[in-house]
């Protein structure tokens, strides 16, 4: 196995002049991506359940070539969505969590490769006009009410199988290569394990091979305040008050976990959240990090769903590579050369676990590249930090 160093970022001056050598001027993405829409009469879970009409939300930059052999698919975190890059008019914010390497120029380039991401089923960002996705918020066409607890319980496996009918109805066989952050790196993982004929390359950001114990409580945990709010009903809460404080609290923790003490630390000190209120004299009196998380949360619980958390918290759980009799199995069927960037200070998916998951897919000699990423983000640093593998990521691609 390959263990490189971490490296300095790229200077501007050189970045901008090796994109323009790259670049080819027959086609170039402007940067200006839309939303459109797949849809499904039906999808059977792999849990032999079936869901009518399923639709999910997908964006693509760059344009697929003749021989539609220059796919590369990006899949999305817990908390993410199919915008990876670019934006959706010149004046919108934010750009997608990954511009800093999709582009023309950049390590995915757009002027090589045609980029595709998709929303996931149950995606967290229900209420989101920005996602499409089909969960417990969908209505049930059997009722004419929203699914709530009665959507069928879905799994990784279950984002892969949608994302294969996508780029199935784009005449896509085969990828060049797939990649993704977190649960993305989950997605990712699973479709070299199960189609390891279709994908070239793999590039797991933030994950591994499976859901361990220290996961499994995680997730756990961030589904705790939901299960907690009276407002929630079992799930039974689109006509009346959804759990939005249960939520709220839940999305704190998500934010809290997939960050990193350093950045708590070094961000915050021991800041009051107003100047003119001690916490030591004020019980009602906060913190400037817990305001902060509370913003956060707040903000992100607006285009959330409450169910839909719960059933990617499921989705995560169950997920083992290959979905077989062992974990070794599912690693052992991937045949992609493969990258995995990964963080030592990550508390979501321990770096012993994202090691291990390594040596198990080379096992067998399938080439492993292993690279960290360096910052005080911990978890986040997959996302906020990826312009560092920028070179790896060239020279993999290619």
């Amino acid at each position: 196995m390959r263990r490189k160093q971490p490296f300095a970022l790229m200077t501007a001056a050189s970045f901008t002049s090796l994109g323009l050598l790259l670049a080819t001027p027959l086609w170039a993405w402007d940067g200006i991506v839309e939303k459109q829409t797949f849809e499904m009469g039906s999808f059977t879970t792999q849990g032999g359940e079936t869901i009518p009409n399923v639709t999910v939300g997908w964006e693509a930059y760059g344009e697929l070539n003749d021989a539609r052999d220059n796919a590369i698919l990006i899949t999305h975190f817990f908390s993410g969505t199919s915008h990876a890059a670019g934006r959706y008019n010149a004046d919108s914010e934010p750009t997608g969590y990954w511009d800093a390497i999709i582009g023309p120029g950049k390590p995915l380039d757009t002027d090589e490769y045609y980029i595709i991401s998709s929303d996931t089923l149950v995606n967290l960002g229900a209420n989101d006009p920005n996602v499409i996705t089909t969960g417990p918020a969908s209505i049930n066409p059997d009722t004419g009410e929203p699914w709530g607890m009665d959507f069928p319980v879905v799994t990784i496996r279950d984002f892969v199988e949608v994302q294969r009918a996508l780029l199935e109805s784009q005449g896509i066989e085969s990828l060049h290569a797939v990649m993704g952050a977190s649960m993305g790196a989950l997605q990712a993982i699973e479709w070299a394990s199960a189609y390891p004929e279709r994908v070239e390359r793999l590039i797991p950001v933030i994950g591994g091979g499976v859901a361990d114990p220290w996961l499994l409580a995680t997730l756990s945990a961030w589904a705790a305040p939901i299960r907690l709010d009276a407002n929630w009903n079992e799930g039974d809460y689109y006509d009346g008050e959804p759990p939005t404080e249960g939520l709220k609290e839940a999305l704190k923790l998500v934010t809290l976990n997939a960050n990193h003490w350093q950045w708590a630390n070094e961000a915050f000190n021991r800041d009051w959240a107003d100047d003119a209120r001690d916490p030591a004299q004020d019980i009602n009196a906060r913190y400037a990090i817990e305001q902060t998380l509370d913003d956060i949360a707040g903000a992100r619980a607006k285009i959330s769903d409450a169910n839909h958390l719960l059933y990617l918290v499921r989705a995560n759980q169950t997920f083992m590579a290959g979905y077989g009799d062992s974990l070794e199995a599912g690693l052992a069927a991937i045949e992609a050369p493969t990258l995995m960037l990964y963080s030592e200070n990550d508390l979501v998916f321990a770096p012993e676990g994202v090691r291990r998951t390594a040596e198990l897919i080379e096992a067998d000699g399938t080439e492993v590249t292993l690279e960290t990423l360096e910052g005080n983000r911990g978890h986040l640093d997959g996302v906020v930090s990826i312009e560092q593998a920028s070179d790896t990521l060239r020279e993999f691609l290619q």
